[in-house]
């Protein structure tokens, strides 16, 4: 009986887990560049029942499985593409990318699934790879987000919309010496002279082909714990990512799928809540009643 209580409990924590991580995605339904998390629930491992006693010419009789529980065991980041529209500011920035990647068992285009994600014939994985706005945080260290939603500070510098400094293709703070209305920036990512249209620094573009290996730390930014294993790079001529300017990317949550996780976790979790006042119930009645006879 004990055991089903921690059971319950388990499963209370877990659509918890689920219903904040719902509630998450609807407070950032309108969050430049942000990208949707679902909740992965997994099981402990099963128990197998026997029952006590038997010797060597009886085997001890089998009764069975038992499922000790199940917990969140963590939240994957959807990094699918939000819709791009048009905001008429010119430090605001969509990347548009559509990179391919080759099955090497057969030699075609790996058709990715929703979540990015692709299992050859030969159980090998892979990941579509994903492009980001290369930033810098306040200690300096390299950072990644989709939100481009800029701004330029008094001395010329442009930051993020958390005031995360943003990084050239050489890793170094671009700074305009121009007004910002004037801010010009082409598909490529290059920062054009007003007077000339000459090419000048590069907005810092990093192609991550592993990017179920980055950590969310809010503020719309991602980190690389290992940028050599998740296959971080520049941008290169032949990947398939255009820079829009004067454009920005929505949030990729869906509202209707969120509101559904979120109303079928309160339901399970009220469901383990029952479960737990029957437990409650039957253990008051074997203290307080079974021991009165």
């Amino acid at each position: 009986m004990i055991r089903g209580l921690y059971t319950a409990a388990a499963g209370m924590l877990t659509q918890e887990s689920r219903h904040d991580t719902a509630v998450q995605n609807l407070a950032n339904i309108n969050t430049p560049g942000y990208k949707q998390v679902n909740s992965v629930a997994r099981s402990f491992p099963e128990m197998l029942l026997t029952m006590l006693g038997g010797t060597s010419d009886v085997p001890v009789p089998t009764i069975g499985k038992l499922n000790t529980g199940v917990f969140a065991e963590e939240a994957l980041s959807i990094y699918q593409q939000g819709v791009i529209r048009e905001s008429g500011k010119t430090t605001d920035f969509a990347l548009v990318s559509d990179m391919e990647l080759k099955d090497p068992a057969t030699g075609e285009n790996i058709r990715f699934d929703g979540s990015g994600k692709y299992v050859n014939a030969d159980g090998e994985v892979f990941y579509k790879p994903e492009a980001f706005f290369t930033v810098q945080d306040p200690n300096g260290d390299i950072r990644y987000t989709k939100d481009g939603s800029f701004k330029v500070a008094l001395d010329g510098r442009l930051l993020t919309s958390t005031g995360y400094q943003v990084l050239d293709s050489n890793n170094r703070p671009i700074v305009l010496t121009g007004p910002a209305d004037r801010f010009k920036v082409d598909e490529q990512g290059y920062v054009l002279n007003p007077a000339t249209g000459a090419r000048g620094a590069r907005l810092g573009v990093s192609v991550v082909g592993q990017p179920f290996q980055m950590v969310r730390e809010g503020d719309g930014v991602f980190r690389i714990d290992d940028p050599q294993g998740a296959g971080v790079r520049p941008v290169g001529g032949t990947d398939r990512v255009e820079v829009r300017q004067n454009y920005i990317e929505s949030s990729n949550v869906d509202a209707s799928e969120a509101m559904v996780d979120m109303n079928t976790a309160l339901r399970a979790y009220e469901a383990n809540q029952k479960v737990i006042q029957f437990y409650d119930k039957s253990l008051d009645k074997a203290v307080n009643e079974v021991g009165r006879v």
